[in-house]
């Protein structure tokens, strides 16, 4: 199963919970409320992303974090990696030369392939767009099923 680190889907939430009011400085302590976790992970996560450039942090009693630029102009992709490090669907689509088979791997040049697709993806979803609201497509389901029941029927007939 393909999925993101906690940490990166927290960073997104800490990310877009600072979109409800972009002018105002929060402190970790007010976004450890607002998103219900605990307030070290909080801290923990605003300091990764101000490292990251994502935010700016200001001391004092005003003190707190604020975007470092508008959403729109924050990618997905950034803040996934500014929490996990580079992106990357197999070690070798990261690194070069970690993978002892990676020479003669027939596949790796097509895991490179999905790899840019992902990373493309990620960087084309902007922080803004993370919160505005998803429009259904009534027909996704009953499509993915069809074709799921279509492989499952192919797969039983060849074992047959």
């Amino acid at each position: 199963m393909l999925r993101l680190s906690k940490m990166a889907d927290y960073g997104t939430v800490v990310m877009t919970t600072l979109l409800h009011a972009p002018a105002l400085s929060r402190s970790a302590a007010d976004i450890s409320i607002a998103i219900r976790v605990p307030a070290p992970t909080v801290s923990k996560i605003l300091k990764m992303l101000a490292r990251a450039g994502l935010l700016v942090s200001s001391r004092g009693a005003k003190g707190g974090y604020l975007l470092s630029r508008p959403a729109d102009k924050i990618s997905l992709a950034e803040i996934i990696y500014a929490m996990d490090g580079p992106i990357g669907m197999t070690e070798c689509s990261v690194t070069p030369g970690l993978c002892a088979q990676e020479t003669a791997c027939a596949v790796r040049a097509n895991w490179q392939r999905v790899n840019q697709a992902v990373l493309s993806v990620l960087q084309g979803i902007t922080l803004d767009q993370m919160i505005a609201p998803v429009v259904q497509h009534t027909n996704t389901a009953p499509v993915t099923l069809t074709r799921m029941a279509q492989h499952a029927a192919v797969a039983s007939s060849s074992t047959n």
